[in-house]
């Protein structure tokens, strides 16, 4: 009995990106998708003449990665707003670059909190355990 055939469909193209003969290993190449949202949607049709379907949602972000502070998605804003901006790439996958790999974002106000405090109770534990 020969292998059922499967075509390889991305998004809602109408022409496939593979036809092939089953089993099969395929790599997929995401370098020439635009970075969001996309779906492979596989179909086989055995040699019987049935046919199944798969789809498998998935996201590509083959560009560099943008990351913001002071905005988030749909907030409701008013006046000046700073907002900082970071764009850094994957670079080279071979080796690993640690310059502008990291993005710096600003100390969260929940550290500064818990700072405030400890350093607070310590100095009133200091000044009320060893005064003379």
């Amino acid at each position: 009995m020969s292998n059922s055939n499967v075509s390889i469909f991305i998004d809602e193209e109408p022409q496939p990106i593979a036809v092939l003969q089953t089993p099969v290993q395929f790599e997929l190449n995401t370098k020439k998708l635009t970075d969001g949202e996309h779906i492979l949607t596989i179909v086989s049709k055995s040699p019987t003449g049935r046919e199944g379907i798969k789809k498998i949602p998935f996201r590509v972000r083959n560009g560099p990665e943008i990351i913001t502070e002071g905005i988030e998605e749909h907030e409701v804003l008013d006046g000046v707003v700073p907002i900082m901006i970071n764009a850094y790439d994957k670079g080279n996958q071979k080796e690993f670059i640690i310059e502008g790999s990291e993005t710096p974002r600003s100390i969260p106000i929940w550290v500064w909190v818990l700072l405030i405090s400890f350093f607070g109770w310590a100095a009133f534990y200091m000044i009320t355990n060893f005064s003379i």
